[in-house]
């Protein structure tokens, strides 16, 4: 059976960390905005966000081999690296105001500093981690970064790796002290925490099954309990899809492929 439409300014389908973010963001630019957040299981950052489902590295571009590469001309390309760390960057910045407002109380519930660090072995890969090395060490966000091929060194840096390891080749790594861990799924936790405090209603076991556009512009949700099947339809003026389990599926929907590269349908 499916109710009349219930609306609110704000949707946030997926209960981890990215709803999360947006959902504190938003509460503290339009604190008068209504946010309604849907999720399939029972609680918080059970998915993707949880800290037994993500690594929890807190990626800046200091041990990411992938986001610099090595141009035709032999010259490394750190573009992507700059990029990414700069938005790490705003992420700490954004954790901080949270902490310094008493929105979080301890930071050490969910971030932690830890040496970030890239191993590699054989001449070709070696040569790839020096040259990188010197493009990043330049740059003012990759400061006190440190590369070695001394055997001896990485025995100091990774005594565990270089244990009884017999070295046959070349081997170097970096190392930057600078480096975070990140339990994603407490911070999902403590800002839906302080998201409830602040009147966001959450609503768990309940599962999108369609969206559309309505005539006045709106998106409407048809949304079903899974705990006992009923059906409601809800309407926002914005709706954001969170990176989970069954964001795919919404995403294929032909109303957000209609609107594709819009703020208020990614």
């Amino acid at each position: 059976m499916a109710n009349g439409q219930i609306k609110t300014d704000v949707i946030l389908i997926g209960a981890g960390i990215m709803s999360a973010t947006l959902g504190s963001l938003l509460k503290e630019l339009a604190p008068d905005w209504e946010i309604t957040v849907f999720e399939r299981r029972s609680s918080a950052g059970e998915e993707s966000s949880n800290e037994w489902n993500n690594a929890g590295t807190g990626h800046s571009a200091l041990c990411e081999l992938n986001y610099t590469v090595e141009k035709p001309d032999g010259s490394m390309d750190i573009s992507k690296a700059i990029k990414v760390n700069e938005e790490y960057q705003v992420s700490k910045q954004f954790w901080s105001y949270l902490v310094n407002s008493k929105l979080i109380r301890n930071p050490r519930d969910f971030i932690m500093p830890v040496p970030h660090m890239s191993f590699v072995q054989g001449a070709k890969d070696v040569a790839f981690l020096k040259k990188r090395f010197e493009a990043l060490s330049s740059n003012p966000l990759f400061q006190g970064m440190e590369y070695s091929d001394d055997p001896a060194k990485l025995m100091e840096w990774i005594p565990l790796m270089m244990k009884d390891r017999t070295v046959s080749g070349p081997i170097a790594a970096t190392r930057i002290d600078s480096g975070t861990d990140v339990n994603f799924g407490a911070l999902t936790r403590i800002l839906f925490d302080h998201l409830k405090s602040k009147g966001v209603d959450m609503k768990f076991n309940q599962h999108v099954q369609d969206v559309k556009r309505t005539s006045d512009d709106r998106w409407e949700l048809k949304v079903r309990n899974i705990e006992n099947g009923t059906v409601t339809r809800h309407t926002a003026k914005f709706v954001f899809i969170g990176g989970g389990e069954g964001a795919f599926i919404c995403c294929r929907n032909p109303a957000f492929l209609k609107v594709k590269g819009s703020a208020d349908s990614q």
